[in-house]
């Protein structure tokens, strides 16, 4: 028998285009009667190691402010949350000893390319032993026009002006998409060339602040102030997501690397980008990449009832000091968040100043001499919290310069729900599987209407991977689900999120069984991809799956036949109002994704013939436009082969009606008795023969029947 776990979802929905719909109709998971069996498990050797190696920079200067550049391991001290570690290894970088620059650019932030029947050669990451490295990083999502030439133009002066033998400069630029405009190269030309594309139509401009509210707003004519905050933290997330991207790039390389950050500043609103800030800094810091935050927008004067430019302010607070205190509050809170990027990635920002080419002579100060060191931390704990680094040196006297800690690496149970809903956005995005929790996908097709299909889905994950946690007479566990389908253009057709609970009582041998999650889109005709990533939430194990999915144009087809569908149960459907064609009369049949059944199971066939032809009541001819209707004559019978050699046929099936008039289909479901088949693998063939248009079809599929 079949339990039924949980007998509905609730209803998702997604903005899509005009033309596409989405409809995540139902959640059935189901437990089913399949047999998984255990490997024997064979004696051998287990090692597992786990020790977080940690670097830190340390730049030390004498009294008079000049680089200190004689010393050994045995001089420094470092302590974590003030407990002494041992130091492993102490590496001196000087960039002020190059005396050529490299031979040519390297392809660190964009994938070098591969040829025909060879893969990209590594990087020799020993190559940048003494060399400065630096992005310049363009915010073209926040500045305004001016705003940019200002930036290009600092770039430019530094590149002509102050560039040297040991710095491989990359540019990188954030509008719609994040561009690497020029990879790290030592070439002025390549460099210039990528920096005079920043034109004075480049900048977005997207950086608004929050305006909740008329009061202390210009007064323009407009019949109300837009409240844009939601944007903006959208908009401020995806910038921190850059630059963590850029930080992950930049990771195979020791070395400690610069970014500068051209930027008009950076709102945020509460807490809702701290998750985002917080992931940023810890790829910077894990990269070993300070980041160096340039205001652009310089030295601003705040004038009192606004500037001239502006329209008059609304309200009252242009007469009270309030307008101006509250632009002062503005400026100073775009600040902060650059504040905090540079003092916890070991940067230094760069405000309020109209000095641009300062923030490039501090990088090159920074990075002329520094000592690196690592060390393994003594403290094992995987708790995501900060631990604060302390350097000290033998030597009387001297200034050191390094980062103040770290975030320790988190395991699943300590981490975030927002950690944990980016690592399934982040799983979702990734090109390399998962392949921690096993998946299993199906799909298929059936016409809903003219040019409109409903795609059944259905994931399978074993039971065997899902822990559970006793809680009195039940087991519980959750299972995080997020999927999505995009269209022939990269374009998204439909998503899922949902999660899952799972309560089983004793008398449930689930870890011998199946648990199945199903759902379904309603789509257009067209190529599509679909990715769906499944997360159990005991021990945070993942899984992915994708595959290609193709709906025909059935006008064209001579039978126009839907999907075959295997299954071995039916539940009832609930309450549950959708156009899933697998549900009917109050029963919901659930796909089987493996094609395995048992001698004991049902065995259903489900499939729909559309439109079929309608005989003349006279002779059976295909009917003419001026001839009178009739019914339609379909017939359809299944065989199974083994070994080339039919061995059970079931009996041929008439359809003289339309059992669904409303789409136009003669649906057929044959449940066949399984005890009649011998233990094995089969090849079904399905045979649809039209007989008023003379057309006919032959599917084929393949199942397991086991003892």
């Amino acid at each position: 028998m079949f339990v039924r776990l949980l007998s509905e979802m609730r209803r998702h929905t997604t903005a899509n285009a005009m033309t596409q719909r989405f409809w995540a109709v139902g959640l059935t998971l189901a437990i089913f009667a399949v047999q998984t069996h255990a490997q024997d498990s064979q004696p051998g050797f287990t090692i597992r190691a786990r020790s977080e190696l940690v670097t830190v920079n340390v730049t030390v200067k004498d009294q008079n402010g000049n680089l200190v550049r004689d010393l050994k391991r045995e001089d420094f001290t470092v302590l974590e949350d003030n407990k002494p570690q041992s130091i492993l290894s102490l590496d001196v970088e000087s960039t002020d000893i190059v005396a050529q620059p490299p031979a040519e650019q390297v392809k660190l932030l964009a994938p070098a390319p591969t040829t025909a029947g060879n893969t990209a050669q590594p990087i020799p990451l020993d190559s940048f032993k003494n060399r400065r490295l630096i992005i310049l990083f363009f915010d073209l999502s926040a500045l305004q026009p001016d705003e940019v030439d200002r930036s290009a133009i600092a770039a430019e002066n530094y590149v002509d002006k102050q560039m040297t033998t040991a710095d491989v400069v990359a540019v990188v630029s954030l509008g719609n998409t994040l561009v690497v405009n020029q990879d790290f190269t030592a070439d002025r030309a390549l460099l210039n060339k990528a920096l005079h594309t920043f034109n004075t139509g480049t900048g977005q401009g997207f950086e608004n602040g929050t305006t909740g509210t008329t009061e202390g707003t210009p007064d323009a004519g407009q019949p109300f102030t837009a409240d844009d905050t939601e944007y903006n933290i959208f908009n401020t997330d995806r910038r921190l997501e850059a630059l963590r991207s850029i930080a992950a790039s930049l990771s195979k390389v020791d070395q400690k690397k610069s970014l500068i950050y051209f930027s008009s500043g950076m709102d945020r609103t509460g807490i809702e980008n701290q998750s985002q800030l917080r992931a940023a800094i810890d790829a910077a810091v894990r990269s070993n990449l300070a980041i160096y935050t340039m205001d652009i927008r310089g030295l601003q004067a705040i004038v009192a009832g606004g500037e001239a430019q502006s329209a008059s302010l609304r309200g009252t607070s242009a007469y009270s000091g309030a307008a101006t205190t509250n632009q002062f509050n503005s400026n100073a809170d775009s600040q902060e968040t650059l504040v905090t990027l540079a003092g916890d990635t070991g940067g230094r920002a760069f405000l309020d100043s109209n000095d641009f080419g300062k923030v490039f002579t501090q990088v090159q100060q920074d990075t002329a001499t520094y000592y690196m060191l690592s060390y393994h931390s003594s403290n094992p704990a995987r708790d995501g919290r900060f631990r604060r680094i302390t350097v000290r040196l033998k030597r009387n006297g001297v200034k050191l310069e390094y980062r103040k800690g770290y975030y320790a690496p988190a395991d699943f149970k300590h981490s975030t729900t927002e950690d944990r809903e980016r690592q399934l956005e982040d799983e979702l995005a990734s090109e390399l599987p998962d392949t921690d929790l096993p998946v299993y996908l199906s799909t298929g097709y059936f016409r809903v209407s003219d040019g409109r299909f409903f795609v059944p889905v259905s994931l399978v994950v074993p039971g065997t991977e899902i822990p559970f946690t006793r809680n009195k007479d039940q087991d519980k566990a959750t299972l995080d689900v997020i999927g999505l389908l995009t269209d022939d253009m990269k374009r998204p057709a439909g998503q899922v999120r949902d999660t899952v609970k799972l309560q089983l009582d004793a008398s449930q041998e689930i870890r011998r069984k199946n648990v199945q999650y199903d759902t379904g889109f309603t789509l257009p005709s067209g190529k599509y991809h679909i990715k769906f990533v499944l997360r159990e939430n005991e021990t945070g194990h993942l899984g992915s799956f994708e595959t290609d999915l193709v709906i025909p144009d059935l006008k064209a087809a001579p039978v126009k036949l839907s999907s075959v569908v295997l299954a071995s149960q039916m539940q009832p459907a609930g309450k549950n109002k959708t156009e899933n064609p697998l549900i009917s009369n109050g029963s919901a049949l659930i796909p089987n994704v493996t094609h395995v059944f048992s001698a004991a199971q049902h065995l259903y066939f489900h499939y729909e013939v559309y439109d079929p032809a309608r005989a003349s009541s006279g002779n059976g001819a295909k009917t003419q436009s001026s001839a009178p209707k009739s019914g339609i004559h379909v017939l359809t019978s299944v065989a199974f082969y083994q070994n080339a050699a039919k061995v059970y046929e079931t009996q041929l099936v008439e359809a003289r009606e339309l059992s669904a008039p409303d789409r136009h289909a003669a649906v057929f479901q044959f449940d066949v008795p399984l005890g009649q088949l011998k233990p094995g693998f089969y090849t079904c063939q399905i045979s649809v023969v039209d007989d008023a248009a003379a057309k006919f079809a032959f599917p084929r599929l393949t199942l397991l029947v086991r003892p």
